[in-house]
């Protein structure tokens, strides 16, 4: 989960334009999670992290190894304040290195000292990796990275192009202590196999998109309960699972379980269909033979 504040997605990057309205239920979700068994991963960023509500809430979870946390770094409402704010800066990966540098360390020690936990994991905000974050994240201590969004692409309004980055894990640059784990997607109709051409081709044409995915012969399929249904997303597990990926990685926004604070949940019947997303996939994947795991079981199945 992407743990985050409240603000508005439409409105320019501000500081102090944002709440934390959502963050009380937080509780409900973490207690859904065990009920299913599941262990989430809480990426939070520095409002998240310096919330007395919910440190409260995450910190016991968090200490029974019920749930996981790591760093999501949103620049613009995170120290040190010393960049413009701004659509381009956005992009953690845009500012320079030193800046960069001091706004993850600054995230992941007040984590720490917050929840009690060393994170080890990280997701740059808006997926905005740069030419130094692999550095940046060795030096912290951080094992994995989960910014990567295979097969979309942010360049056009300053981020990473990510079209022709794989689905299945990987190291990072030499040795094997970072440890990629991208966000799954999948490709999904009778033309699938020619996705990763024609997808990027059409993106003049959004309306082409819709019209192959509502004809059944190609659409991309993010697994996350935000703008996707079960039916779709059942079908990009199965994509997923036809291309023997060995982890799937799901995602949404916290600020999404709270109703009007996203453009995904925009009433109670919303987020109850949120809900049941969830007990779907959930159930799905445990009758198809695939299994919930955690951070800590990968680190440690991995050869660091």
């Amino acid at each position: 989960m992407d743990a985050e504040e409240d603000f508005d997605w439409s409105a320019p990057f501000d500081r102090t334009a944002h709440n934390l309205h959502h963050v009380p239920r937080l509780s409900k979700f973490q207690e859904f999670c065990q009920g299913m068994g599941v262990a989430p991963v809480y990426l939070v960023d520095y409002p998240i992290a310096t919330s007395r509500l919910a440190i409260d809430i995450l910190r016991e979870p968090l200490a029974r190894k019920e749930a996981e946390i790591g760093i999501q770094l949103h620049p613009w409402v995170n120290p040190h304040h010393l960049a413009g704010v701004n659509n381009f800066n956005s992009f953690a990966g845009n500012l320079d290195e030193e800046l960069e540098r001091a706004k993850l360390l600054k995230l992941r020690d007040t984590i720490a000292e917050n929840f009690g936990v060393e994170p080890v994991v990280y997701r740059a905000g808006r997926y905005g990796i740069g030419p130094h974050t692999e550095a940046i994240l060795r030096d912290a201590g951080v094992g994995i990275d989960t910014s990567v969004r295979a097969r979309f692409d942010y360049s056009a309004s300053g981020g990473v192009n990510f079209r022709d980055h794989p689905l299945h894990p990987y190291w990072i640059g030499e040795g094997r202590s970072l440890l990629e784990l991208p966000l799954t997607n999948a490709f999904w109709g009778l033309l699938r196999g020619l996705g990763h051409v024609l997808y990027p081709a059409m993106w003049r044409a959004p309306r082409l998109r819709g019209i192959l995915a509502r004809i059944g012969l190609l659409d991309r399929i993010p697994l996350t309960p935000e703008g996707v249904s079960v039916t779709e997303a059942l079908r990009g597990i199965e994509a997923a699972l036809d291309e023997q990926l060995p982890l799937l990685v799901f995602s949404f926004h916290s600020p999404s379980l709270r109703p009007g604070s996203t453009p995904y949940v925009r009433d109670e019947e919303d987020l109850d269909r949120l809900y049941d997303w969830w007990r779907a996939v959930i159930s799905h994947m445990r009758a198809r033979g695939v299994q919930p795991t955690t951070i800590a079981e990968i680190m440690s199945a991995v050869d660091f």
